[in-house]
Formats: C-alpha cells, sequence, structure tokens
C-alpha cells in the first residue's frame, strides 16, 4: 500500500484569499494614484505660477520706477533735448562729423598723443 501523499499546495481557499487580496491592494494602489498624480501636477503648477508672479511684481516696481523718473522735470527737459527742443533764449548749434573728427584724432585722444 502507497503511503498518502500530501502536498505542499496550499488549499484552494486559502489561495483564492491570497490573491484577492493582491487585487484589492492592486485596485486601491491604482485608485490612489490618479489623484495623487493630480495633485502633484497641480503643485508643481502652483510653485511656477508664484515664480512667475514674483517676476511679475519685480517687473512691475521697475516700471513704476521708470514712470515715476520719467516723469520728472529733469527727465522730461533731457527727452526734449534730445528731440531737438530748446529752451526760448537758447541758440541751437548742430555740429556734424563728430564721428569722423573722433577717427582722425583718435590716437591723441586715447593717450598716444602729439
Amino acid at each position: 500500500m502507497a503511503a498518502p501523499r500530501t502536498s505542499r499546495r496550499p488549499p484552494v481557499a486559502s489561495l483564492a484569499r491570497r490573491w484577492l487580496a493582491v487585487v484589492l491592494v492592486v485596485v486601491i494602489g491604482y485608485a490612489y494614484y490618479h489623484p495623487l498624480k493630480s495633485w502633484l501636477e497641480t503643485r508643481h503648477e502652483l510653485s511656477s505660477r508664484r515664480a512667475e508672479v514674483g517676476q511679475l511684481l519685480t517687473q512691475k516696481r521697475a516700471l513704476k520706477d521708470r514712470l515715476t523718473f520719467s516723469a520728472s522735470s529733469n527727465a522730461l527737459a533731457r527727452e526734449a533735448r534730445r528731440l531737438g527742443f530748446i529752451r526760448p533764449g537758447e541758440h541751437l548749434f548742430i555740429v556734424k562729423g563728430i564721428q569722423a573728427w573722433k577717427k582722425a584724432h583718435a590716437t591723441t585722444i586715447d593717450g598716444d598723443g602729439k
């Protein structure tokens, strides 16, 4: 008579429970994956928007300073002079050929000069 063989394989009910647990863990992991991914993307977008807001605030401050300076009387007078306006009683002199004169006298200006 042959001795009864003992199987190392667990019962079918035990295997079913293990596979059910594995499937449940996978389903729960899948259910958490999408919201977690969305949350991370939103957090990244928020940080990039905050950086952009910081840059825009810096640019706004610079533009306000520039506007304040350009509205001053000194800046307006400088711009008017650049456009060729003169004050009453002044005489306008237009000098031409400055670049050619500088090029011709470059050695004396640079300090080689005789």
